[in-house]
């Protein structure tokens, strides 16, 4: 196999990209497509095997999608249905990111979290989160009157609460640094700026096709057949793109379509709270859930600052470069916040007027339609596809932080040893 460095990978690209006339072909043994925080703990975990491994990223860094634009909690695993791939990966990849980040000192804390039923026809609800929790496996689950739930946090209001005290938060980019050196450091290479377009079968063996991001913008919006430079031909691939990586398989020319779901968008929008010398809560506080998400909550960060949200804003009508490209947008309407405020009060009723400020968003890759059940993940080799050493990551929204580094252990260890 030839190994190239990021630069001598980028020569070949750029002289690919000067012929034009055809595309030159190179082999690979490992190709992780998508540079998120999913993407970089597989690269780490196969690098750590022995693995060569090239990760390629549409981006000019690692992270820029929706593993930099989210609440950064680490999940207890509460919410997934029993003997789902979420509740498995949740908590194991709980426990792995808990010890990963104590051994080599990324920021992070164990600040629990009170799940909170603001009226009686929400009690019930929390019953069968607590139900769901300890089957998956969450240690130290306890349920709470309103009472004492409000002693624990003098600002909240509501009937009942469920404690969830393994819940935690995490500096998503200190991890994803770490990831990055420790899968470098094991001979790695990122090339940036390179996007994957598509690909097709030869045989059993997937060739990809490969052009420089800024290339892509000759294409405007069009669905149609995207000019390649480079064709790589991996052993392995592992398609982790995230937002797009549905939309990519459907590229893959010779994969049955049938096996790829559906996509689908929500964006999620955040607001902080302004002026906040004395944080009001000193836990995650979250309501029931709601259809496409966990509800407005309260998230805290390292920092000591205080954000609500996500709420969840479904989006149609994204074309395949647009998701490549993580071409969204990630604007926040100060509008919103009238919303919010509604919601937020039902469980901290002392939210004073203009105190919310716009914040960021971010968006979910979402396998099931709105108003319809939610969908586990999908991690898909090559007993349902028939491709020999192609492993598709779909639908990996929340709980992907909590479980990356789980994920990555069971992709590697089921489909790629």
């Amino acid at each position: 196999m030839l190994r190239r460095s990021a630069r001598s990978f980028g020569k070949a690209l750029k002289a690919a990209e000067l012929t034009r006339s055809f595309a030159s072909v190179e082999k690979a043994d490992c190709v992780v497509i998508g540079a998120g925080v999913v993407g970089l703990a597989v690269a780490r975990q196969l690098a750590l095997g022995g693995r060569d491994v090239l990760v390629l990223e549409s981006a000019p860094t690692f992270g820029t999608g929706t593993s930099s634009r989210n609440s950064e909690v680490i999940h207890a695993g509460i919410y997934y249905p029993p003997d789902s791939l979420k509740a498995a990966f949740c908590v194991r990849g709980r426990e792995l990111l808990y010890n990963y980040c104590s051994e080599r000192g990324i920021p992070h804390r164990q600040v629990g979290k009170l799940i909170v039923a603001t009226g009686p026809s929400e009690v019930p609800k929390l019953s069968n989160l607590m139900n769901h929790g300890v089957r998956n496996g969450v240690d130290g689950l306890r349920m709470m009157d309103g009472p004492e739930a409000m002693r624990m946090e003098p600002e909240l209001q509501c009937l009942k609460a469920l404690f969830s005290p393994v819940s935690g938060i995490v500096d998503s980019h200190s991890l994803m640094l770490s990831l990055v050196g420790e899968a470098e450091s094991h001979r790695a290479t990122f090339s940036y700026n390179t996007t994957v377009v598509g690909g097709h079968l030869e045989g059993n063996s997937l060739h990809l096709h490969v052009c420089e991001t800024k290339n892509l913008d000759e294409h405007g919006s069009g669905q149609l057949p995207l000019r390649h430079e480079l064709v790589l031909v991996p052993k392995v691939v592992v398609n982790s793109a995230g937002l797009s990586a549905p939309l990519l398989a459907k590229r893959f020319h010779g994969l049955n379509g049938q096996v790829i779901p559906p996509a689908y968008f929500a964006r999620g929008h955040y607001f902080a709270l302004a002026n906040t010398k004395n944080p009001p809560f000193q836990h995650l506080i979250y309501p029931i859930p709601e259809d496409g998400g966990l509800g407005v909550h309260v998230t805290l960060d390292l920092n000591g600052q205080v954000k609500f949200g996500p709420d969840v804003e479904w989006i149609d009508g994204v074309d395949d470069i647009s998701s490549f490209l993580n071409r969204f947008d990630y604007s926040v309407c100060a509008s919103r916040a009238e919303r919010f405020y509604l919601a937020i009060r039902k469980y901290y009723p002392n939210l004073k007027d203009g105190s919310l400020e716009p914040g960021y968003s971010g968006i979910r890759p979402k396998l099931s339609a709105p108003r319809q059940p939610t969908n586990d993940f999908v991690v898909q080799g090559e007993e349902i596809h028939g491709v020999p050493g192609l492993v598709n990551l779909f639908g990996i929204e929340s709980p992907g932080l909590t479980s990356s580094m789980a994920i990555a252990e069971h992709t590697v260890a089921k489909f790629l040893t």
